[in-house]
């Protein structure tokens, strides 16, 4: 398959070829025979420049988001909650290690293990697996230039088009890296360690940018041990001045121990204790993928065409309530066109994009003994296809004014197939198959009365297809039952506006999300994955807001800066006369989450900024509304001094006064203080120190 993939992308584009080269211009000389005189290419095709990446991110008619990795430079990036813990709109919670909750506007809010409703993409090629599911161990924060998050329908033009929406890591290369070479090490509380060194190059036509690191920690909680070797490279070559090929690779190796979960009880109490059955089953998660992915651009004389392919295999041995023994993969290909021109005088711009998508996993599963694998329980086969044509179009009606149409048209075949083992876990041969079909809308306006200000409204449709962990659930007596669930349709509504005047800097979103049929868990054992249900009708509210003010400047010296930040989430999610829950609160996500952060900077290039995290109201554990986890406060302390040199040094200090709070947990129906035990407790006082060096 990996040379079949490698085959196809060069055949992409060796047809590119066909396509005219930008001519060479001429310069005469009047005592010299003219010569010809081809300029060399600036920069990439297939990867914008940083600033064109922000720029393309910020034109789109709603909320969105883009992060500059090099502002986190000073920080312990362990996990994807420390990318986007700033992000309005995102909710980020570790669990361990790299292992977290994240949900966009409910989407897979009450999801205790892995992700889905998010749309995934590494250099806007997708991450996810071919049923829409998703892991967090496969995205090093270290080997990452750029982030760009897009919240519920402003995925489209990537062709997302789930409630949550899609977040896009952007990869450096050889043209956007910071330095030709970087080497980074970090160390810390927990016996966790950290190296990294990068290397990147420009031979002419070629570029290449090669990633590795790699990671070590005891953890905080007993039995969470975590190991981690990622590499990322990419390699580009330049055909001709209007066509480039650009292939990625990735080796991600994942060794984690899981703590498991606890009562409430004992989470606060001895939050440093594993669970008897995580250890008595030495629990675990390790995965090993592999990915190859290209991307081949054609600038045309009206617009540009990207070609997309990408092939990802992924192997987990997985020792929890039983052992889990998969292997799989995911495949797919992707064109693109986008233009930019007019329609009767007006500026018009274009995004068609289309994708094949297919998966096949071999799904195995044995009696868990001491995390080895005992008798058989499962044989399982999971295939899934599906085919994808979107469209978004932008008019600027005014000079000032943009109207935006578009549209997501799919077709999702899922089949399922139980091979059958020896009683007492599967007796019966099954088959079953799951089709979904959708067609997903979207119309908006985007002002710009002024630049660096802007407003925007839209409406989208969205559809998620359940993944296979929510098709195919455990039962008490070891075997698994698949469950046809339907697919998960809202439509949003959201006005907002982002901008910076003089001092003052913003984003702000408000929202409201009707949903029918939205997907729900509950927890029916510690130790088994969370049950999968459709839930009636759900309404879903909410505010993203961001803004941040400079105080004060010149205070010591002239150039220093005082910047107050303040991120603030606010979700009502609700059942909507539920027969059963009424209009109860929906479990699993606070309703206010707050971070307060104040930055000093001096010209030198030190700085300080102590934070707090804020949840004053904790989340609903169960769905009845019968009991919350605490509410909590943490303060942490960042600081470090940028050196011209390129070298840098920084501390990162967090939960400074050592407090005992709920970090996630599982939902539950409803709540009992014995028979639950769903609880995450989270990180205890720590403290991270880190240098780099860009040379």
């Amino acid at each position: 398959m990996f040379r079949h993939m490698l085959l196809s992308g060069s055949a992409i584009a060796l047809a590119a070829l066909v396509t005219p080269a930008a001519l060479a211009q001429t310069e005469a000389s009047t005592t010299l025979p003219p010569v010809a005189v081809t300029a060399p290419p600036v920069g990439s095709l297939t990867v914008p420049s940083v600033g064109k990446q922000r720029e393309l991110v910020l034109q789109t008619a709603g909320s969105v988001e883009w992060i500059d990795m090099e502002t986190l430079k000073g920080t312990y990036t362990n996990n994807l909650r420390d990318v986007l813990k700033d992000v309005p709109g995102v909710y980020a919670q570790t669990r361990y290690g790299q292992e977290m909750r994240l949900s966009m506007r409910g989407s897979g809010i009450a999801r205790a293990f892995h992700g889905r409703g998010i749309e995934i993409l590494q250099d806007g090629i997708p991450f996810n697996m071919a049923d829409g599911s998703f892991d967090f161990y496969q995205i090093d924060p270290l080997a990452l230039r750029s982030a760009e998050v897009y919240k519920g329908g402003n995925a489209l033009p990537f062709g997302g088009s789930t409630l949550g929406g899609a977040v896009n890591f952007v990869s450096p290369t050889a043209h956007t890296a910071v330095a030709p070479n970087v080497l980074r090490f970090d160390a810390g509380s927990f016996g966790t360690w950290r190296a990294n060194a990068q290397v990147s190059r420009v031979l002419g036509d070629f570029d290449f940018m090669i990633n590795g690191t790699v990671s070590h920690a005891d953890g905080f909680r007993n039995h969470s041990r975590q190991q981690y070797e990622q590499f990322n490279a990419n390699i580009g070559y330049r055909i001709t001045p209007d066509i480039e090929t650009r292939f990625y690779f990735g080796v991600y190796i994942t060794d984690q121990k899981l703590p498991g979960t606890l009562s409430l009880r004992q989470a606060l109490i001895n939050p440093t204790q594993a669970s008897a059955g995580a250890v008595a089953g030495d629990q675990a998660r390790n995965v090993r993928t592999e990915r190859i992915a290209n991307r081949t651009t054609v600038r045309l004389e009206n617009g540009q065409l990207d070609f997309d392919t990408w092939f990802m295999h992924k192997n987990l041995y997985h020792p929890i309530f039983q052992v889990i023994d998969q292997d799989g993969y995911t495949y797919g290909f992707a064109p693109r066109y986008t233009v930019a021109g007019e329609i009767g005088g007006m500026r018009d711009e274009l995004i068609l994009g289309g994708r094949l998508f297919g998966g096949d996993n071999r799904a195995l599963q044995f009696i868990n003994i001491g995390g080895s694998r005992g008798q058989q329980t499962q044989n399982q086969r999971q295939n899934v296809w599906s085919l994808q044509g979107y469209a978004e179009n932008r008019l600027w009606v005014l000079p000032e004014l943009a109207a935006v149409v578009g549209a997501k048209m799919f077709y999702t075949d899922m089949d399922y197939t139980n091979f059958g083992k020896l009683p007492p876990f599967s007796t019966v041969y099954q088959n079953n198959t799951q089709k979904y079909s959708g067609f997903n809308p979207k119309a908006g306006l985007l002002w710009e009365p002024k630049k660096d200000i802007q407003a925007f409204i839209n409406v989208t449709g969205s559809q998620d297809v359940p993944d296979f962990s929510d098709l195919t659930q455990p039962q008490f007596n070891g075997s698994t039952s698949f469950v046809p669930l339907q697919a998960q349709k809202a439509w949003t509504l959201e006005v907002g506006t982002r901008g910076r005047y003089d001092r003052f800097a913003w984003d702000v979103t408000l929202y409201r999300s009707w949903v029918d049929g939205q997907m729900l868990q509950y927890t029916t054992n510690p130790n088994v994955p969370a049950a999968t249900f459709n839930a009636g009708r759900t309404n879903l509210m909410g505010v993203e807001l961001g803004a941040s003010v400079d105080v004060a400047h010149d205070m010591a010296t002239t150039g220093d800066k005082l910047t107050l930040a303040q991120l603030w989430n606010y979700s009502n999610f609700r059942f909507s006369n539920d027969p059963q829950y009424g209009n109860n609160r929906i479990a699993g996500i606070p309703e206010h989450v707050l971070r307060t952060s104040l930055t000093y900077r001096h010209p030198s290039g030190f700085y300080i900024s102590p934070a707090i995290d804020l949840v004053p109201i904790g989340a609903w554990v169960d769905y009845a509304n019968t009991q919350q986890v605490p509410a909590y406060m943490l303060v942490g302390l960042q600081a470090g001094m940028d050196f011209p040199n390129g070298v840098s040094i920084f501390m990162d200090a967090r939960n400074l006064s050592n407090n005992r709070y709920i970090s996630d947990f599982g939902t539950v129906t409803r709540y009992s203080a014995v028979g639950t035990q769903t609880f995450y407790p989270g990180d205890g006082r720590a403290i991270y120190v880190g240098t780099r060096a860009s040379f």
